[in-house]
């Protein structure tokens, strides 16, 4: 009796220690084939070069050869030292100096580059495929209406004045009448004067209304 007694206790002291054990394991299995992040050039890093250029312009319009032409170029492409060195060459366009501005295009970029990913204004990683419809011109509808854009011209950059453009100039806004009005516009900039069905202002109103709903 004596023994079983003994027995039990034993086991019963070993059980948490085995526990513990595959704990530590699990953890140290999930921290060490944790993925490292990288940053792609996409429409809300885009977005973020060309707020950055109209500091320095104080113009709505990106200007032709500049940093966010040069980010545009890249579009898809992973954020490397690259591209940022054509994003500075277009900065040293505009503003005929050979050192980067501080908070500038280059700046942007290489925090950026520096952090890993690229994040919205709210400081929420960049996620084209997320499900969360903001009611805003943020990462994901801007990616979304670039794509819109790319079913229309077969291109893979952006064109210059149309839909993507006119809505990188109210990137992180709510998507307004006004908002939806220029990145009409855009699109007929590129349609030849017609609005498509599923085109880039389609796509801005389908994001506003399923925000509201």
């Amino acid at each position: 009796m004596s023994f079983l007694f003994r027995t039990s206790r034993l086991i019963a002291t070993a059980a948490p220690r085995a526990n513990f054990t595959v704990r530590n394991n699990h953890a140290l299995r999930a921290f060490t084939t944790s993925p490292t992040l990288s940053a792609i050039v996409d429409s809300n890093f885009v977005s973020q070069i060309t707020a950055a250029e109209k500091t320095i312009t104080g113009t709505d319009e990106p200007t032709k050869g500049g940093p966010t032409a040069a980010a545009q170029k890249h579009t898809g492409q992973q954020l490397t030292s690259d591209v940022i060195h054509d994003i500075t060459m277009g900065e040293r366009k505009i503003t005929g100096k050979d050192d980067p501005v501080q908070g500038g295009p280059t700046s942007v970029a290489q925090s950026i580059l520096s952090g890993g990913s690229t994040t919205s204004a709210s400081g929420n990683a960049s996620a084209p495929g997320s499900q969360d419809h903001s009611g805003r011109l943020d990462s994901a509808t801007m990616h979304k209406i670039t794509e819109a854009e790319k079913e229309i011209t077969g291109e893979a950059g952006p064109a210059k004045g149309g839909p993507t453009a006119k809505a990188q100039q109210h990137a992180g806004e709510p998507i307004t009448s006004e908002a939806l009005s220029d990145i009409t516009q855009g699109e007929k900039k590129v349609t030849g004067g017609e609005r498509v069905k599923g085109g880039p202002t389609a796509t801005a109103q389908s994001e506003l209304g399923k925000s509201r709903s």
